[in-house]
């Protein structure tokens, strides 16, 4: 990509701007925000570092690429974590000067920012690209800092402190030292105050004299001046006001190399500096359709539209999707217009908003319209829409026409407050992929983690890496672990639930190394987890294997990890111990067996969450109908209708006793989904079957409401199952969570 680089004159933003070469990408021009007045070497400003600005100027030179300079003219206004637009904030004078360069070099498509550790700078930047339909790039992103100020050291960069303001650093001693020199004294205060070693809290900034990047020039400072902002005895306060400095040429000649990756930048003997005005208190953009206006693109006949919902007052799910027609030529787009909508109704209907969606599961008919359909998607769910934080997703393709639905399917999992944490890191780094959309990594709801699926992609790259199913299966649960230490925990120790998605093109062949992989990969984690000096308490997972037709970006292996975060540091109780001491009545004849033991995998928080999954066999559906199941050579892979109706009476009494005996309701369900394969039967049938299961559930006096709507979601798929052999006859998977 061809990118402009937000720079401040600081370390920071020239290493980012390497690390973008080193990546491939090209440095086109330079952008950089300055105070109003010239005189002035700091502004009050929550974004920008202007200490040393005098010198910027010469970047265009040194690098050769145009420097585009805009005066700041807004001011903090918008204090919030997450920005919103706001005429006459500090950050819309960068949206008017990233606006000008893409008007006069169309061809950028991305932002390069030096943000480590910032969450308000970095959404802010994202804010702005996201606008202008630029991409973030932000490899510092998360890094330790004490590695990255090795690195830049190692890899040329010489900066010299123009600002000190923290314990240890003194504006007589430290102000005007390069960064090598200062190495060993900051890496002391971190171990004496932890301090942040390159500066990420405020403790001091820097200003680039040279670097690689510099192909032209170096800067010389030949005078400047200590200017005291505080004499506090602790931790005095004092920047340096440039007076004078020259540029000293470079040999191009010792700069060229045939593995030079500087040598990208399309650099000429002087780059051209260009003052960028505006007024920052006007409207940047012109206001963006409603879903409303944009979709009524088709009428649907109400008999098409079906909707489950759990009965769960204060977290539900609500599923919804459209029964095929006769019209074979709608588009991907347009049913998922339709069910989006209904969806959105259904949540206006109870108070609701997009803002309360918590986790959302796209399934698509086509993943070859994906593009189509994200488009769509992003026409309800926007960040506008949801100030709280986009809900995070998972995006896979079901065989939905071969069982008679539509193109689109949609499950949403509600919450009926917004006392929500979401991780939404739009910005390309090394951290972990980025949600390029309105779409989240994660969303921490009442100590439960909901993961997006996680791709095997490099995240420097956001290209699938190499070497197969097993190694996407290693990359996405690193992933997967990056974004989970962001709360705090790890998927080796919290994990309740992993659900890996393997896509049908998966060699047979390769699907058991995909689970031997699992299982060795959260075993070593764990490991080097419990080494750690205070080790945590360990929630055993249950796993989950899904075969479906097609995954985002042709990849292998999709993760989607569900957590549990104890507000508390001692997670006591995470094994399943029963609560009930009397025996629960028996439903439609089944009795108490050893065997009903190997059907289940649970993990039980007590008093909090209660996940369960149920495996249906062929073994077990001889178990189950051994009386009727005969010989015949036509029955042995099929499923008969009567089989059937005695299985899903099964599943709902053996959902019901593990739920029981831990102490929970099915008034706790958040979501319960029926996986299965293709069967010699359609999906409205099978549905049909476990209504009417649950109705006599109901009828025999247990405590399980019966609405309109089934509180089930049924998930059609090509093979699921607790292990990477996915052949269960049927899949049951619940989760319970108190109040």
């Amino acid at each position: 990509m061809k990118v402009v680089a937000l720079v401040s004159g600081g370390k920071d933003s020239c290493y980012a701007m390497m690390k973008c070469i080193q990546y491939g990408h090209q440095i086109v021009a330079l952008a950089n925000l300055m105070p109003a007045d010239d005189s002035v070497d700091e502004l009050d400003s929550y974004m920008y570092q202007t200490v040393g600005h005098q010198i910027i100027v010469s970047y265009a030179e040194c690098l050769g690429v145009p420097l585009f300079r805009r005066r700041i003219q807004g001011s903090t206004r918008h204090q919030k974590l997450n920005y919103m637009t706001t005429p006459g904030d500090e950050v819309e004078d960068m949206f008017i000067l990233l606006n000008e360069v893409k008007r006069q070099i169309p061809s950028i498509t991305a932002v390069s920012s030096g943000a480590i550790a910032s969450d308000y700078q970095r959404l802010r930047v994202e804010s702005v690209c996201s606008r202008l339909g630029l991409v973030s790039l932000a490899y510092l992103w998360k890094q330790d800092q004490s590695v990255l100020l090795e690195e830049m050291i190692k890899n040329g960069i010489v900066a010299i402190t123009v600002k000190v303001a923290a314990m240890g650093l003194d504006p007589a001693k430290h102000l005007g030292k390069e960064i090598t020199f200062l190495k060993s004294h900051l890496h002391k205060l971190k171990e004496l105050y932890g301090i942040n070693v390159c500066g990420e809290g405020g403790e001091y900034e820097t200003l680039t004299l040279d670097c690689p990047l510099f192909v032209n020039a170096r800067i010389v400072l030949d005078e400047f001046k200590i200017v005291l902002h505080s004499s506090d005895s602790i931790a005095p306060v004092g920047v340096i006001h440039p007076l004078a400095f020259h540029l000293e040429n470079k040999e191009k000649a010792a700069l060229s190399s045939d593995n030079d990756k500087t040598n990208d930048l399309v650099h000429e003997k002087v780059g051209s500096v260009i003052e960028v005005e505006g007024d920052c208190s006007k409207g940047s953009e012109t206001p963006s359709q409603s879903a409303t206006e944009i979709t009524d693109l088709v009428e649907v006949k109400h008999e098409r539209l079906h909707i489950s919902r759990t009965k769960k007052d204060n977290t539900f799910s609500i599923s919804c999707w459209l029964q095929e027609s006769c019209q074979t030529f709608t588009a991907l787009h347009e049913d998922l217009a339709i069910v989006l909508r209904h969806i959105e109704s259904q949540l206006t209907r109870c108070g609701f908003g997009w803002e309360h969606v918590l986790y959302i599961h796209l399934y698509i008919a086509d993943m070859n319209e994906f593009a189509s359909a994200n488009e769509m998607y992003v026409r309800f769910i926007t960040q506008d829409k949801c100030p709280f934080g986009v809900p995070s997703r998972s995006t896979i393709e079901l065989p939905l026409l071969q069982v008679g639905l539509g193109r689109a399917y949609i499950e949403v999992l509600v919450a009926n407050n917004q006392s929500k944490n979401v991780l939404h890191v739009q910005s390309i780094s090394s951290w972990a992929p980025s949600c390029i959309g309105p779409y989240s990594q994660a969303t921490l709801h009442k100590e439960m983690l909901h993961m997006a699926g996680q791709l095997g992609l490099d995240p420097p790259t956001m290209t699938i890496c190499s070497g197969g199913p097993a190694a996407e299966l290693e990359q996405a649960l690193e992933n997967s672990e990056a974004v989970a230490k962001c709360f705090n925990c790890s998927i080796c120790t919290s994990a309740i639930l992993l659900t890996v998605y393997c896509s049908k093109h998966i060699p047979l062949s390769e699907r058991l190394k995909i689970q031997d992989k699992q299982d060795s990969f959260i075993k070593h984690m764990r490991m080097l987890e419990l080494d750690k000096a205070s080790p945590c308490e360990v929630v055993d997972p249950i796993s989950l294997y899904v075969l479906v037709p097609d995954l985002p970006k042709r990849a292998f292996i999709e993760v989607k990890p569900l957590l549990f975060v104890s507000k508390n540091a001692d997670m006591a109780n995470v094994t399943a111990h029963n609560l009930s001491s009397t025996m629960l009545p028996n439903c439609w004849g089944f009795q108490k067996a050893h065997w009903h033991d190997s059907c289940i995998q649970k993990c039980v928080i007590n008093g909090k969450i209660c996940a369960v999954l149920l495996s249906i066999t062929s073994d077990i559906i001889a178990k189950i109908c051994s009386e009727s199941l005969g010989t015949n050579e036509d029955h042995e892979n099929s499923i008969m209708k009567g089989h059937m109706e005695r299985v899903s009476r099964f599943c709902i009494y053996l959902l019901d006793e593990v739920v029981m005996e831990n102490g929970f309701s099915w008034e706790d369900t958040m979501t319960l989904r029926v996986y299965f394969p293709s069967l010699d039967m359609t999906m409205e049938t099978l549905s049909l079957m476990f209504t009417s299961a649950f109705k006599e559930l109901s009828e025999m006096g247990r405590r399980v409401q019966i609405g309109s709507e089934p509180m089930f979601n049924i998930v059609p798929v090509l093979g699921a199952g607790r292990s990477a052999s996915m052949d269960d006859v049927i899949t049951c998977e619940l989760l319970a969570q108190k109040s």
